[in-house]
């Protein structure tokens, strides 16, 4: 809604530059002459009456004129005292304008600051944070190292228990033999009385 809106508002904006601002000035002088003429219409006018009311008495037309000037004088100058107290109303009411924009500014200025400070403060947090992570993480990696080794050291250790575990069921076999050996030969010989040897074959 609001582009189509902003299109028309930009091509009467140009139509204005290019067709009416530059004869603003002739505008405002027309209408200043329309306003003298009309002032001097009506002084003319008052002053023709006051003539036909004065029962022929003559007036020089040098007094007509300065007749007609003090008159427009006097217009323009209760005008131009209107258009003073017209342009001080106005002043006051653009000097409140400003002061409620200085005051906006004043405010969005502050926040703007306020804002600058918590982002100065977000990027030293995030710097820290950054920090913490990159440390987090090389210890993470020494952590992993350590414990690959760790692992790595405990199944050779489970090798070594394995085969000293076989080595030692090896040796208690080869001791069992040798015992039941030995017992065998004791059963199958042993002395007699007197020093005799007794088979029992």
């Amino acid at each position: 809604m609001g582009s189509w809106k902003n299109h028309v508002r930009s091509q009467l904006l140009h139509r204005d530059d290019k067709e009416k601002l530059p004869y603003v000035g002739v505008f405002n002088r027309l209408t200043q002459l329309e306003d003298q003429f009309e002032i001097r219409t009506g002084i003319l006018e008052d002053l023709q009456c006051k003539s036909l009311e004065r029962a022929g008495v003559e007036v020089d037309i040098n007094t007509k004129l300065l007749q007609l000037q003090l008159r427009e004088s006097e217009h323009l100058a209760e005008k131009l005292s209107q258009t003073v107290s017209d342009m001080t109303s106005v002043l006051y009411v653009k000097e409140a304008e400003v002061q409620y924009w200085q005051s906006r500014v004043s405010q969005h200025r502050q926040e703007a600051l306020t804002l600058a400070k918590a982002k100065n403060n977000l990027k030293a947090a995030l710097q820290e944070f950054e920090f913490t992570m990159e440390c987090q993480s090389k210890e993470l990696m020494a952590l992993r190292s350590e414990h690959t080794k760790l692992k790595e050291a405990l199944e050779q250790a489970h090798r070594d228990k394995e085969e000293l575990v076989q080595r030692w069921i090896e040796e208690k076999s080869a001791e069992a033999d040798r015992l039941n050996e030995h017992n065998d030969l004791m059963q199958t010989y042993f002395f007699l009385p007197g020093g005799n040897i007794w088979t029992n074959s």
